[in-house]
């Protein structure tokens, strides 16, 4: 077992604790770091598709997205290590892209829609492999963030756009990946 759980904690770790780690360096250079975040059309941004869901507008933003990262991680690498991997990689760089291309003008960052793509994507399981399992992985994450449905409404000053890209990327990969066997690493 312990080789099993052991992968998984470091990684949700280490994602942690880069999160935080680049937190601080943008909270000591006056958030200069959001620079990196995504312009939507602006050519220059477009490396900010793969860096923007590691910075956050302050510490506040941080550690409200932060549990909902590590929960949801954890719960889609239950599955296998290599599925979070992918469908974090698909998650964001698909939200990134479409965030990019569609959003509102602003600068968009955080980890929100790699959240909601890991929640997209849970919820979906349950409809596209239609097992027990998956089934009440569904509905334990929708007790408990079933709010944030409402996350997916325009809300002033808040990238719903990185939300509900982030949502359809997590059930486009539900999807894309539902006759594809989770391999066990």
């Amino acid at each position: 077992m312990k080789a099993w759980l052991v992968p998984r904690l470091q990684l949700l770790l280490g994602i942690a604790g880069l999160m935080l780690a680049l937190q601080l360096v943008n909270s000591l250079s006056g958030d200069a770091l959001n620079a990196w975040g995504v312009l939507p059309r602006y050519p220059a941004s477009l490396p900010g598709i793969l860096v923007a869901p590691w910075l956050h507008a302050g510490w506040l933003h941080l550690l409200s997205n932060l549990p909902g990262l590590l929960v949801l991680g954890w719960l889609v690498s239950l599955g296998s290590l290599r599925r979070f991997i992918g469908a974090s990689a698909f998650i964001i760089i698909g939200s990134g892209l479409l965030v990019w291309l569609l959003a509102r003008p602003g600068m968009h960052l955080g980890a929100s829609g790699w959240l909601f793509g890991l929640w997209g994507l849970l919820l979906a399981q349950a409809w596209f492999r239609r097992s027990l399992g998956n089934l009440l992985v569904a509905m334990l994450v929708l007790l408990y963030y079933g709010g944030w449905w409402f996350g997916l409404l325009p809300h002033q000053g808040i990238s719903f756009e990185y939300h509900l890209f982030g949502a359809l990327c997590g059930v486009l990969y539900a999807a894309l990946s539902q006759r594809q066997p989770a391999q066990e690493h």
